[in-house]
C-alpha cells in the first residue's frame, strides 16, 4: 500500500470534501485526509479536482489539508478472524478500536481488520505443480467450530503452484504459498487477501437452486418460503419488528454463515444484537451462534458516509464465504437507512434531487446491492449462494415512498410488517394478505418431496380461508356477527384459531420460538383437518358451540407450545382425537335426523 500527496482540502461540506491540486488519484481510491488520516474516498473526479467521502467525524478539517493517496480501493481483508467478530462500516474491529481507543472511536484510528499476531493452523491441499486458479483452494484453517475456513488463491491470480508451506501454525502476513505465473513472474499468496467492497466478486455461473431458506418460523418458511440464493425485502413501519424479524431469522435459519449488517439503527437495537448473539446456543450444532456470524454495527450516530460503504463491506464477505462453498445469509437493517445515506451525500454535493429528494441512481444501487445474491458456480467450482434479507423503513408505514417502491422492482420476495398486528402482539408481524413470494411454484417440489404432499392442498386452502375472512369482516362490522350462518362464522373461527395457533410464535418460549418443517406441516394439515370435517358437520346441523366445546379444540390452540420439535408424536394423538370427535358428532346428529324423520312419519 503506497502513500503520497494526491491534493489538498478546498471546501468542506460535512463528510463531503472537494479537493484541489488532483495530479495523480483513481475513481474510489482509498484517502487519507488532514493529519489525523480521516479514511475518506474519492467519489467524484475532475480535470484538477476531486471530491471525496470521509468515513469518520470531519471537524477540525480545515482548507490546505493535505490528501493522501493509497493507491488502493476501499477495500476489506479476507481471511480466517472474520467469523466471530464485530466491525464498524468500513470494517474496522470494534474490540480493537477500544482497545486502541478507548470507549469513544478517536478519530483517524488505526487498526488491522484482521489480527496480525494470532497463529492460525494450516492445512495445505494443494501440491507443488499444481496448476491454480483464481478462487481454488490451496488449504483449510479451522476457524471456529462451526467453520472450516477454505483460504482461495485470489481472483485474478493464476499459474503453476512452485511452493506451500507444510502444515503448521502461520500468520496472516506470513506468505504460505507461490505462485508462477505464465511470465516467469511469481506472487507470494498468504491467508488473506484484499478485495475492493463495489465490486462484485467474479464467479463461472449463475445457477438455479429451489432450496429453501428454512427460518423455523411458521408464516415465513410455509406461507411465504423463500430460496436460499434469493433476495427479500421485509417492509414496515417504525416498530412493527423488523429488527426483531430479522434477528429472528438470523439466529434459527439454516444458512452455513449469517452477515447482519446494522446500518444506521439505532444504538439500543445494535447493543441487543451486541449482547445478545454471543450468548445464543446455535440449534443445529450446540456451540455459540457466534461461531457463524460477522456482524457490522453502523449505529445512527456514526458518519452517515460509512452508513452508505457497509452495506458493500457485507456483502463483499459475504460473497468471500460463498465462493469457500457456504451458504450466506445476509441482514441489511435497513437499507432505507443507506438510502438516506445517499440522499445526504448526494445532496452535499449539489447533485439535482429526483422524488422525495433521493439521488436519480437510487434504483440503480438498490438493484446493484441486491443482484450480489444468487447462487453461483465458483471459480473454484464449488457451489456457494447469497441470500439477502433487507428491511426497509418506510417513514409512517406508506409503502408508496420510493426506497420501498425500487426494491419492490428488484426483489421477489415480500414480508410486508402490519402496524395491527405489531400493536396486538402478534408476531411475527407478517401480514398474510399484504406479502407474497413469487418463489412459491419453485418450492413446491422440495416441499412435497421432503415434508408431505399434502402441504400444497392445505396451504391454498387455508390461504383461500384467510381471503375470505376479510370479506366476511366487513359484514360483520356492518351487521354482526350473529346475522351470519354458522358455516360462515366457522370460517371466521378456523382463521382465528390458525393466527393464534400456528401464525403467532412466541420467541421466549423454548419449544415455539423455532419449528422444523415436519412440525410446520403436522400443524399446518391439522388446522386444515379441522376446517374440513368441522365444515361437514355444521352442514349436518352440528353447531358452531359444539365445535368449540370439543376438547380436540383446545389441544390444537395448545399444540405449538405442547409438542416439541424433536418429537412430533403427540400430532398422531390430536389426529387421532380428531377424527374420533368428528366421526361422534356425525353419528350423533345422523341419529337426530333419523328420529326426527321418523317422528314427521
Amino acid at each position: 500500500m503506497t502513500q503520497r500527496i494526491i491534493g489538498r482540502v478546498k471546501r468542506v461540506n460535512g463528510p463531503v470534501m472537494e479537493v484541489m491540486g488532483i495530479t495523480d488519484a483513481e475513481m474510489f481510491e482509498l484517502v487519507r485526509v488532514g493529519e489525523e488520516g480521516l479514511v475518506g474516498e474519492l467519489i467524484k473526479l475532475e480535470t484538477d479536482s476531486a471530491v471525496i467521502q470521509v468515513y469518520e467525524d470531519p471537524t477540525g478539517v480545515a482548507p490546505h489539508d493535505p490528501v493522501y493517496g493509497m493507491g488502493m480501493p476501499l477495500s476489506v481483508e479476507l481471511g480466517p478472524g472474520m467469523v466471530g467478530t464485530i466491525y464498524d462500516g468500513i470494517q474496522r474491529p470494534l474490540e480493537a478500536i477500544r482497545a486502541a481507543s478507548g470507549i469513544y472511536v478517536r478519530r483517524g484510528v488505526t487498526v488491522p481488520s484482521l489480527d496480525r499476531e494470532k497463529k492460525w493452523h494450516f492445512v495445505p491441499s494443494a501440491r507443488p505443480g499444481d496448476r491454480l486458479g483464481g478462487g481454488m483452494i490451496l488449504g483449510t484453517v479451522q476457524e471456529t467450530g462451526n467453520v472450516l475456513h477454505k483460504i482461495l488463491v485470489p481472483p485474478g491470480a493464476e499459474g503453476v503452484l512452485e511452493s506451500i508451506v507444510a502444515e503448521g501454525d502461520y500468520t496472516v502476513e506470513e506468505a504460505i504459498a507461490v505462485l508462477r505465473a505464465a511470465d516467469a513472474s511469481t506472487k507470494d499468496l498468504f491467508l488473506m487477501h484484499r478485495w475492493p467492497i463495489r465490486v462484485q466478486r467474479p464467479v463461472r455461473s449463475r445457477l438455479a437452486l429451489d432450496i429453501p431458506l428454512i427460518t423455523g418460523q411458521r408464516v415465513i418458511d410455509t406461507l411465504f418460503p423463500v430460496a436460499k440464493n434469493r433476495t427479500i425485502a421485509i417492509p414496515g413501519g417504525f416498530g412493527t419488528g423488523k429488527t426483531m424479524t430479522q434477528q429472528a431469522i438470523a439466529k434459527w435459519c439454516d444458512a452455513d454463515l449469517i452477515v447482519y449488517i446494522g446500518c444506521g439503527e439505532r444504538g439500543n437495537e445494535i447493543t441487543d444484537v451486541l449482547t445478545e448473539f454471543p450468548k445464543l446456543v446455535d440449534p443445529r450444532t450446540g456451540r455459540s451462534l457466534m461461531e457463524r456470524t460477522i456482524l457490522i454495527a453502523n449505529t445512527s450516530n456514526m458518519p452517515v458516509s460509512a452508513r452508505e460503504a457497509s452495506i458493500y463491506t457485507g456483502i463483499t464477505m459475504a460473497e468471500y464465504f460463498r465462493d469457500q462453498g457456504y451458504d450466506v445469509a445476509v441482514m441489511a437493517d435497513s437499507t432505507s437507512r443507506w438510502a438516506e445515506a445517499l440522499r445526504e451525500l448526494s445532496g452535499r454535493m449539489e447533485e439535482m434531487p429526483a422524488e422525495e429528494g433521493f439521488p436519480a441512481y437510487l434504483p440503480t444501487r438498490i438493484a446493484e446491492f441486491y443482484e450480489r445474491a444468487g447462487s453461483m458456480e465458483t471459480l473454484g467450482g464449488n457451489r456457494g449462494s447469497v441470500t439477502v434479507i433487507g428491511a426497509v423503513s418506510p417513514p409512517g408505514g406508506d409503502f408508496s415512498e420510493p426506497v420501498t417502491q425500487h426494491t419492490k422492482r428488484f426483489i421477489r420476495c415480500f414480508w410486508a410488517l402490519d402496524r395491527g398486528l405489531a400493536n396486538a402482539r402478534h408476531y411475527p408481524a407478517i401480514s398474510w394478505l399484504d406479502s407474497y413470494s413469487e418463489y412459491l411454484s419453485d418450492m413446491v417440489p422440495w416441499w412435497e418431496q421432503h415434508v408431505g404432499a399434502e402441504w400444497t392442498a392445505d396451504r391454498t386452502e387455508i390461504m383461500d380461508l384467510l381471503h375470505r375472512e376479510v370479506r366476511l369482516q366487513q359484514v360483520v362490522k356492518l351487521v354482526g356477527p350473529d346475522a351470519l350462518p354458522d358455516t360462515q362464522r366457522f370460517i371466521l373461527d378456523v382463521c382465528g384459531l390458525f393466527k393464534n395457533a400456528f401464525l403467532q410464535q412466541n420467541a421466549y418460549d423454548r419449544i415455539d420460538a423455532f419449528s422444523v418443517v415436519q412440525k410446520q406441516i403436522r400443524m399446518l394439515h391439522i388446522i386444515a383437518s379441522f376446517w374440513r370435517r368441522g365444515y361437514q358437520v355444521i352442514k349436518n346441523d352440528a353447531t358452531l358451540i359444539e365445535l368449540k366445546k370439543l376438547k380436540v379444540y383446545q389441544d390444537i390452540m395448545r399444540m405449538k407450545f405442547s409438542i416439541p420439535n424433536d418429537d412430533l408424536s403427540g400430532f398422531d394423538k390430536i389426529e387421532a382425537r380428531l377424527e374420533r370427535a368428528m366421526d361422534q358428532l356425525e353419528a350423533l346428529h345422523a341419529r337426530d335426523e333419523k328420529q326426527t324423520s321418523s317422528v314427521r312419519s
